[in-house]
């Protein structure tokens, strides 16, 4: 099978022509308008609005990672101090106490040897 060659026309190159014609038409007008003394400032501006943007979206992100990091310390420093808390009343327990005093053969105080010491 053969492959058919198409022969450019008048036609073809005239439609060919009037599209780069009207490409090369709306590169200039974008270079005048962007690169101009009004346009270049307003595409600076939005750019520098675009990156200050993701920038300050990104630290609120980075922020919210720390914030989030501080409160599960905190729930663990607050459950660890409830669980010394509790530690703390089973220690000091009225039967916890009455077996260390016979575990090192202590005894009820005498009534002079209790001393209130005031506020």
């Amino acid at each position: 099978m053969a492959l058919a060659l198409t022969k450019k026309t008048p036609a073809t190159k005239a439609v060919t022509r009037a599209r780069t014609k009207k490409s090369n038409i709306l590169i200039d007008q974008f270079q005048k308008v962007f690169f101009s003394s009004q346009g270049f400032p307003l595409i600076l501006m939005f750019s520098i609005l675009g990156i200050l943007f993701v920038l300050f979206r990104m630290k609120g992100v980075e922020q919210n990672y720390k914030i989030s990091a501080i409160n599960k310390e905190i729930e663990r420093v607050a459950l660890e101090g409830k669980e010394l808390r509790a530690k703390k009343a089973r220690m000091l327990s009225v039967k916890k106490l009455r077996k260390m005093a016979t575990k090192y053969k202590l005894q009820q105080p005498k009534e002079r040897q209790i001393i209130v010491v005031p506020n």
